[in-house]
C-alpha cells in the first residue's frame, strides 16, 4: 500500500473512552470498520492474546494510531486514539456515538 504525503501541521488530537466489549473478534472487526469508515489509512495491525486474560490490539495509521486494551475481570476495554488529522477524528467518535457499544 502506498500512502499519499499531506503536509500537516504538527499537531496531535487524542480521544478515549471506556467500552463493555471486551471480545477480541468483536473488537477487531468493528473498530476496523469504524476507521475504514471513518477515512483512515490503515498502514497495520498488531494483537497480542494474553496467558490468563486479556488482550491488546494496535492498528498503526497513516494518521497516527489506535489502541484497544481489554480487562475481562472487569467486563471493560478502553481504546484511545490519536491521529493529525481532527476532520477524521471526528468523524470516528460520531461513528462511536451512533453505535450502541
Amino acid at each position: 500500500m502506498k500512502e499519499k504525503y499531506v503536509s500537516l501541521k504538527a499537531e496531535m488530537f487524542h480521544f478515549e473512552k471506556w467500552i463493555s466489549i471486551t471480545n477480541p473478534e468483536t473488537l477487531k472487526s468493528n473498530f476496523n470498520d469504524f476507521l475504514v469508515n471513518s477515512g483512515f489509512t490503515i498502514v497495520n495491525f498488531t494483537e497480542h492474546y494474553f496467558p490468563i486474560k486479556g488482550y491488546t490490539c494496535v492498528w498503526v495509521l497513516a494518521e497516527s494510531h489506535l489502541a484497544i486494551h481489554t480487562f475481562p475481570q472487569k467486563n471493560t476495554s478502553y481504546i484511545q486514539i490519536s491521529s493529525c488529522n481532527l476532520e477524521k477524528l471526528e468523524h470516528f467518535k460520531t461513528v462511536l456515538k451512533n453505535i450502541k457499544i
